[in-house]
């Protein structure tokens, strides 16, 4: 009986080690991790000369605009609102040289839906203020320059510097008269000179006083957005910053509320330009045509006939026999629509067609009759 009444004592010295085991072996609970937004309001100043932006005082920042990388593709009846689905029953196959292009309202090729989630992804932008108004410069300039930091750092996007659309409002003053005769805005005109497929202005007022030995300062205002084609306003965001410190200057503490506003604004800007353009391009990217020496209309239907089979979508505009207009629909890049519409024209009988210039997404071709 005594050997027996071992038998239980071992069993639990046994069962003691196996738990003791098991306990060391398990991993240890994992470290809280800091939520990402806790710091963002001093990282926004960080980046500049001015002293730090109060932690805790700048607003929950919107959504980010990655979410919108993958957009709702249009179907022939607009946008999805959800997964997308290029066509009903699978993507269309790719047109092959010979074949005319998808009509108006057709589903997606695979080649099609590619671009546009490729282009939607890339939206670049100019950011200006609004020359026509009272803005201060030195708030105007602070303001696009920390609109382009955060396109840059947060998009990584390339960004048209604030000198640079300086000097080429002075410098293209010539160019853009041959070309628009004051037709359309500089701001616009540049904007297609430098590829951007919207552009921005701001319009601030910022302001500063002494509250308890400290400088304090506030900045509100708007930021427009416009489509570079056609100057139509796509959409606006009205932001205010919080109230900002500096104990150094009123300067520091202005340029603490610019910093704030602008960083509080852009996320839901470039979120709405994403959404905005991508529902206005159900029917594609829109190109404009300018044909120079069209002299009769004849010319100029054949030409809208061979345009037709070449791109899902063409538009008469205006016909003259100095020059006639169309609008281009499709899902392309510049230089396939240029090479395009070389094959177009030729097609239509106009071999001797050459391109006089490009800008932004406007062509201005001369039939070379």
């Amino acid at each position: 009986m005594g050997k027996l009444s071992t038998v239980p004592t071992a069993a639990i010295a046994i069962v003691a080690c196996l738990s003791l085991v098991v306990a060391c072996a398990s991993p240890p609970k994992p470290k809280p991790v800091p939520s990402p937004e806790s710091g963002r309001a001093k990282d926004i100043v960080q980046g500049t000369s001015t002293p730090d932006f109060p932690a805790g005082q700048m607003p929950a920042p919107g959504p980010s605009a990655k979410d919108l990388v993958n957009p709702p593709l249009p179907q022939s009846g607009g946008l999805s609102g959800g997964t997308p689905q290029p066509a009903a029953t699978g993507p269309a196959v790719s047109p092959s040289p010979d074949q005319p292009a998808p009509g108006p309202g057709s589903p997606l090729t695979a080649e099609e839906a590619a671009f546009l989630r490729s282009y939607i992804s890339r939206l670049s932008y100019m950011v200006y203020y609004n020359d026509a108004g009272t803005m201060d410069p030195r708030v105007a300039k602070m303001a696009v320059t920390q609109a382009n930091r955060y396109l840059l750092e947060k998009q990584g996007l390339s960004v048209i510097d604030f000198d640079q659309i300086q000097k080429n409002k002075q410098d293209q003053q010539l160019a853009y008269q041959a070309e628009t005769g004051g037709s359309i805005d500089m701001i616009q005109y540049l904007a297609q000179k430098f590829n951007a497929d919207a552009y921005v202005e701001v319009d601030m007022k910022a302001g500063a006083e002494i509250r308890n030995g400290q400088y304090s300062a506030s900045a509100q205002g708007s930021m427009k957005i416009f489509d570079t084609s056609t100057a139509s306003l796509l959409g606006s965001i009205a932001f205010v910053s919080p109230s900002t410190f500096s104990p150094t200057s009123a300067d520091a503490a202005i340029a603490n509320a610019v910093s704030a506003s602008v960083w509080q604004a852009m996320p839901r800007l470039t979120e709405q330009t994403q959404a905005l353009i991508a529902g206005a391009l159900s029917r594609g990217v829109r190109y404009e045509l300018i044909v120079q020496k069209t002299p009769d209309a004849k010319v100029a239907s054949q030409l809208e006939r061979s345009l037709a089979r070449k791109f899902r979508e063409v538009e008469k505009l205006s016909f003259s026999p100095g020059e006639t207009r169309f609008s281009i629909f499709t899902f392309q890049t510049r230089g396939k629509v240029e090479s395009t519409i070389y094959d177009a024209a030729s097609a239509s009988g106009l071999p001797d067609a050459y391109l006089v210039y490009m800008r932004g997404k406007s062509f201005t071709f001369n039939t070379g009759l």
